[in-house]
């Protein structure tokens, strides 16, 4: 139900959040995600144009976050990649329908506000903070990024 796409992002996001506030170079997030780095920085690039990862260039440069992990929901990642798409009138464009949504479009428009609502209700730090000894969708080698996280989480509050 989602795509390749959102996946992608999600898990580029969640680990740019485990990594706060340090930056990772693009090769680094393509090996730790294991996302192809072409895709993956087509990616980056929708992210970025919707403010929310930074990338600089150079020695020292990489991506991080451009905002602290517990501003970040779910449906902010989503919709620069992929936003939901609600169902406001009859998708078969039948006249006597319009805007009056059928029994099987009015469900699944009530899904999709569902999905709406709960990635609304979803930081990137609380999907770090629960991750109960499992790491969400990657792991991240040599970095003690859940302890930065945690830390950068408690500072914000």
């Amino acid at each position: 139900m989602f795509s390749r796409t959102l996946e992608y992002a999600l898990r580029a996001m969640a680990n740019l959040a485990m990594c706060e506030p340090n930056s990772v170079t693009a090769a680094e997030l393509a090996k730790i995600t294991k996302v192809p780095a072409p895709y993956l920085s087509k990616v980056l690039q929708h992210l970025r144009d919707h403010q929310l990862v930074l990338s600089q260039r150079g020695v020292g440069g990489g991506i991080r976050l451009a905002r602290p992990a517990a501003e970040i929901t779910i449906l902010d990642v989503a919709a620069a990649v992929e936003p939901v798409q609600r169902i406001d009138t009859c998708p078969l464009g039948l006249p006597g329908h319009g805007n009056k949504l059928c029994p099987l479009h009015r469900r699944m428009d009530e899904a999709l506000q569902q999905i709406e609502e709960t990635f609304a209700s979803s930081t990137l730090s609380e999907v770090i903070l629960e991750s109960e000894g499992v790491t969400p969708l990657c792991p991240v080698p040599d970095i003690d990024c859940q302890a930065t996280a945690a830390a950068e989480i408690d500072d914000a509050k």
